[in-house]
């Protein structure tokens, strides 16, 4: 029988041959695989976002590609378009680059919003639409955005439905002395670390985890525990916006898939707490006022799940 914790400690093994001292951040990304979530990558250039993704994506054996967004590509690049074949006169779909399992979308907010937006149902439905054709995409499938701070030049906000549609968001930050000091080995050879990496998981594999996660029990305490805290931000003083319906969800899964690597068949309180700022906190907008007085959605968060009272016993 397959067992996820021997896999995804295999997966974390595989590409800490190439990111060094991420091991948190790395099972994040895994979780949201699990749960067929989208990760959104935020930092500064150069702390190893792109490489983060490319080392997930060689570690499973799912076909990958990279998109470069930059203010030049348009909707169709992403998901395709149709146009006439000569030879038999009939329309024929040429896929976009959306079209594998695993989609690196690089630098996702130097592109225009409308070419962001094309993104919006391949996200949700997990299928493309074109001239009123609908194509699904191949299973599994996980979109890796990396973004830079949105003060960078040349960037452009996400919107708030599409910052939704990501399943958690995380950051690299830069490494400690000692972790960079073994970074600058490992690539001062003639041959990068990623190109050494090989597959150590099959994309059925990760299809019966998927299948799995939503067979972890989850009480109607630690339900309601969860509805709490996504309600206390809708009515928070300092919050422009609250989390979503889809936001409240997607803690639920997430909290599920942490019950289940921890080898348990049911969520615990602390499978949500641990779960609730990578899940949540990008789903939130502080208000002008809060901004002003630089009070982050991520203190605003922390604060609300201290007051809301946890469930001591669970049914």
């Amino acid at each position: 029988m397959l067992n996820p914790r021997q896999v995804i400690t295999a997966l974390k093994h595989n590409i800490g041959k190439v990111i060094v001292g991420k091991d948190e951040v790395i099972e994040l990304l895994l979780i949201a695989m699990l749960c067929k979530g989208h990760v959104l990558i935020e930092d500064v250039p150069g702390t190893g976002k792109t490489t983060l993704a490319s080392a997930l994506a060689k570690s499973l054996d799912c076909s990958f590609n990279r998109i470069q967004f930059t203010p030049d590509v348009v909707p169709s690049d992403v998901t395709g378009f149709t146009m006439v074949n000569l030879k038999t006169g009939e329309m024929e779909f040429h896929p976009g680059a959306i079209m594998c399992q695993i989609a690196l979308a690089d630098e996702i907010n130097r592109t225009s919003p409308k070419t962001q937006s094309a993104l919006l149902e391949v996200m949700e439905e997990y299928q493309v639409t074109v001239d009123g054709v609908t194509h699904p995409l191949p299973k599994p499938f996980m979109v890796l955005a990396t973004q830079n701070p949105s003060e960078f030049v040349g960037t452009y906000p996400l919107p708030e439905a599409q910052l939704d549609r990501f399943f958690l968001r995380v950051s690299m930050g830069y490494p400690t002395l000692e972790e960079e000091m073994a970074v600058l080995e490992r690539f001062s050879g003639t041959v990068k670390p990623q190109a050494g990496l090989n597959a150590v998981c099959a994309a059925r594999d990760v299809v019966a985890m998927q299948d799995l996660v939503g067979t972890v029990y989850c009480s109607k305490e630690v339900r309601h525990y969860v509805a709490n805290i996504a309600a206390m931000t809708r009515t928070h003083p300092s919050l422009q916006l609250g989390v979503s319906t889809r936001g409240a969800i997607a803690l639920i899964r997430g909290a599920q898939a942490c019950a289940l690597l921890n080898e348990r068949d049911y969520v615990l309180p602390e499978d949500v707490q641990r779960m609730v700022l990578p899940v949540l906190t990008h789903r939130l907008t502080p208000n002008p006022e809060a901004k002003m007085k630089g009070i982050s959605a991520e203190r605003i968060l922390i604060a609300v799940v201290e007051n809301v009272p946890v469930p001591l016993r669970l049914s």
